[in-house]
């Protein structure tokens, strides 16, 4: 089994890298295997609503993080982002990356584990943690809890470790998805059948 962590800051190994990697360890010490993708600090292209993906199977845009990122998921058993917190919300970049992935690969995502980490300094954690997990509620995607909201308090780098109950939430977030992981392995359940969808447009 193996978990994709997803650092949605611009700091390669800042709070929000130390927070999915204490996540990353739990998982690891339960014999999960763990990667983490950072999205880094250049230009990310957002979605256009162009609906090529449709046809393409796949994003229009052929940028080299979608691709990797892309790659990483359909391999992966269960998905983790990590986002620090901008006015109380996710990283721009990190949402425009999960626009564009969501929207073309939901098939790679259906039913696999998922959980959102936000890191701030002081406030905005719940809002940016509400809006990570949006996505995956709406992908068919079981959302991993922990013994609090997923957040970790730190501004500089390296404050993130000094946050003893955030790094708890972490270990035990990690152990949870572990849990899962090895229940949903062993169950054997199928998914459940799909209703044809129905969408219910207001403006006619």
């Amino acid at each position: 089994m193996k978990v994709l962590l997803i650092n949605g800051s611009p700091r390669k190994e800042g709070n929000t890298y130390l927070a999915l990697s204490e996540v990353a360890s739990a998982l690891q010490a339960n014999g999960v295997d763990t990667e983490i993708v950072s999205i880094g600090a250049k230009t990310v292209q957002g979605c256009i609503a162009c609906g090529r993906c449709a046809e393409l199977g796949r994003c229009v845009f052929k940028d080299a993080l979608y691709e990797k990122v892309r790659a990483a998921i359909e391999t992966a058993d269960a998905l983790v982002v990590g986002s620090p917190v901008y006015y109380a919300g996710p990283n721009g970049s990190l949402c425009a990356l999960l626009d564009r992935l969501f929207y073309s690969s939901s098939s790679y995502l259906q039913y696999k584990p998922a959980a959102a980490v936000a890191v701030c300094r002081r406030g905005g954690a719940s809002a940016t943690f509400d809006r990570l997990n949006k996505y995956f509620t709406i992908t068919n995607m079981p959302v991993v809890s922990s013994i609090y909201w997923n957040s970790v308090h730190g501004r500089t780098p390296g404050e993130a470790l000094q946050d003893a109950e955030g790094l708890q939430v972490m270990r035990t977030l990690g152990n949870n998805m572990a849990w899962l992981l090895k229940n949903l392995k062993n169950g054997g359940q199928p998914v459940p059948e799909a209703e044809q969808r129905i969408m219910t447009n207001f403006i006619r």
